[in-house]
C-alpha cells in the first residue's frame, strides 16, 4: 500500500497515479507555458485523481474542475487576476475540463464574504494551500523549468493515499469541513471521515 511505503516511494507513487489522469497530465504542461509567480495545480484534481485509481474508477472520475493557484502580490486588482484567467482560456482552448484560476494573493479581499470567517492575507501559494479545510486536500503539484515535478505536501501523502480525510482547523469553518467530506464521501464511499476536533 502507497501509504506504507518511504516518502520518496511515496512521491514516485503520486507521479505514477497521476500520470494517469491524461487531463491532469495536460493541464500541468499546458499551466507551465504561463509562467505564473509560485504556481501549483492543487485541491480535489490531485487527490481525487489518487482516490480513483485506488478505488478502480476511471482517473478523471467526479473531478469537477481543475485549480491552479498562483500568488501575485505586486497587483491585487480583480483587473490582474482577471487577464490571467482570460490568458488560461487561450492555453487550455479545447481541453475537456474547466480550470480555474486564483491569485493568492487577494484571497483575503473576498474569503469573508463568500465563507463567514474572516482570512489573514496569504504570504504564498504554499501558505493558502496550508489552509485548505482538510489536511488531505494541502497539497501542489508543478512542473519546474526542467520537466521535474515539485510537489508539495506540508501533511505529507499517507492520508491521501489511505484515503482518509482528516480535518484541517486552521482557516475554514467546521461546516465546510463537514460539507465538503460528505460529498466526497457520497462519491468515494471507502473514504474513512475522520470529525472535526471537539
Amino acid at each position: 500500500m502507497l501509504g506504507r511505503l518511504p516518502l520518496v516511494e511515496q512521491l514516485d507513487g503520486l507521479r505514477s497515479v497521476l500520470s494517469q489522469n491524461e487531463v491532469l497530465a495536460n493541464v500541468l504542461t499546458r499551466a507551465a507555458t504561463l509562467e505564473l509567480p509560485g504556481w501549483y495545480v492543487t485541491a480535489g484534481c490531485l487527490f481525487q485523481t489518487v482516490w480513483n485509481v485506488a478505488t478502480d474508477r476511471p482517473p478523471t472520475s467526479g473531478i469537477k474542475d481543475y485549480d491552479i493557484f498562483y500568488f501575485d502580490g505586486t497587483d491585487l486588482s480583480w483587473e490582474a487576476e482577471d487577464a490571467v484567467i482570460k490568458a488560461g482560456q487561450e492555453v487550455f482552448a479545447g481541453l475537456p475540463a474547466e480550470v480555474e484560476f486564483r491569485n493568492e494573493a487577494r484571497v483575503h479581499l473576498w474569503y469573508e464574504q463568500k465563507f463567514g470567517v474572516p482570512c489573514p492575507p496569504h504570504e504564498s501559494t504554499e501558505a493558502a494551500i496550508d489552509s485548505f479545510a482538510a489536511t488531505t486536500c494541502c497539497l501542489g503539484v508543478r512542473l519546474d523549468p526542467g520537466g521535474g515535478w515539485r510537489v508539495y505536501a506540508p501533511h505529507g501523502l499517507s492520508d491521501v493515499f489511505n484515503l482518509v480525510v482528516r480535518p484541517n482547523p486552521v482557516l475554514a469553518p467546521r461546516e465546510v469541513y463537514e460539507a465538503k467530506a460528505a460529498r466526497w464521501k457520497d462519491t468515494w464511499p471507502q473514504l474513512t471521515v475522520l470529525p472535526w476536533p471537539g
